[in-house]
């Protein structure tokens, strides 16, 4: 159950938050579902379908043609020369890790300083009621989605294409993956896109708390951000949901490099 090893942190506050946010995982279980079912806004029970039963859901007729041939051997892949090594596509790998894992935590408000996205904050001298407005998150939330998106995506396909030169079994799980990204990826775009979804309801809940806890007393939006306020609660729950989801979405490529790194190791 283990995954690519990654270079260590830089011993600081962004790298020690980066790395316990990060952990090396099993790819049987999700951090994003962990983290979201401990807020409180997912549903994780037992009973659920196995694996195996929803990916039948999931695939249609000419998915599981394309499955099949894939498992065959008779992927669309060409096995041309080996386009990198492992040691080369892991330290692309962390590059990319880091580089979208560090666009999260510097986030310009909890972690002040340079930021690529800034958290939003309330309008100094904003009305409490307009103040506790969810969309400029959800913007902030689709914008970090984009960049998993656009940065994965080709370091996925160049896994691929080491893979599909080094030998007829990882040419099949070269021809797997793509055969799975395409049949599946539009469902997980979906899913993923009810992440923004759940943090809203997470954003409710907690400023509901908090309006509860004032009662009659004046309220202060700049205290929202403050040690222990409403808001900073929220904004560390939603750092927290996208270093998990940035975990889920490299998962795939961790795995290619693992395979491409066991056949080196077992060729030496």
């Amino acid at each position: 159950n283990s995954v690519v090893p990654y270079p260590p942190f830089q011993q600081s506050e962004v790298g020690f938050c980066m790395a316990q946010a990060l952990p090396r995982s099993s790819f049987t279980s999700s951090r994003l579902v962990r983290v979201l079912a401990e807020m409180a806004v997912a549903e994780v029970g037992e009973g659920r379908p196995t694996v195996a039963e929803r990916l039948g859901q999931w695939l249609d007729f000419t998915d599981s043609i394309a499955l099949s041939g894939a498992l065959a051997g008779g992927g669309s892949l060409r096995g041309a020369a080996p386009a990198a090594g492992a040691e080369t596509l892991r330290a692309e790998y962390a590059r990319v890790r880091n580089f979208l894992a560090e666009s999260i935590v510097n986030d310009g408000v909890l972690n002040p300083g340079p930021s690529r996205v800034k958290l939003p904050l309330p309008a100094l001298g904003a009305a409490t009621e307009s103040a506790a407005d969810f969309d400029p998150y959800h913007r902030y939330v689709l914008a970090h989605q984009r960049d998993m998106g656009g940065s994965i995506a080709p370091l996925r396909a160049n896994a691929r294409a080491a893979l599909a030169g080094r030998s007829p079994a990882l040419k099949q799980l070269a021809d797997l993956d793509a055969v799975l990204e395409q049949a599946l990826g539009a469902r997980e775009r979906n899913l993923l896109a009810t992440v923004p979804l759940l943090l809203a309801r997470r954003f409710a809940h907690l400023h509901a708390a908090h309006v509860a806890a004032m009662g009659e007393r004046a309220d202060d939006v700049q205290r929202w951000l403050q040690p222990g306020g409403w808001l900073t609660a929220f904004c560390k729950d939603l750092r927290a949901v996208l270093l998990a989801e940035l975990e889920l979405r490299l998962a795939p490529v961790a795995g290619l490099i693992e395979a491409l790194g066991i056949e080196e190791v077992t060729k030496q």
